[in-house]
């Protein structure tokens, strides 16, 4: 006998989008709301993607927010993340003097 149909309501299609803006992973979603990962994927595209793309969206602007507001962390977050900032140490400097490398790039200390 065949397995029955896997039934997609909103109730469902609320759930999915809920689990994923919070990160939950697809095999998990698929286990909390009884089915499949390949049908999760199939039936319910659309929601998982759009939720995790809206949920970074949120949280980037309240980065954004943090960083405009001061937030030294955010700051260094924002900077090392989005502007491709990042740390060397003194062996780095040297490295990058002895290779013949312009020293072109921002040193944070």
């Amino acid at each position: 006998m065949a397995r029955p149909a896997f039934a997609v309501n909103e109730a469902v299609r609320e759930r999915v989008r809920h689990l994923a803006g919070l990160g939950v992973r697809q095999d998990d979603i698929a286990r909390i709301i009884g089915c499949a990962p390949k049908t999760l994927r199939k039936r319910l595209r659309d929601e998982l993607d759009r939720w995790v793309a809206e949920a970074n969206a949120t949280i980037a602007g309240y980065l954004f927010a943090a960083a405009k507001a001061g937030n030294i962390a955010a700051i260094i977050f924002w900077l090392k993340t989005r502007a491709r900032w990042r740390e060397r140490t003194a062996a780095d400097e040297a490295t990058s003097a002895a290779d013949g490398e312009s020293n072109s790039e921002i040193l944070l200390l």
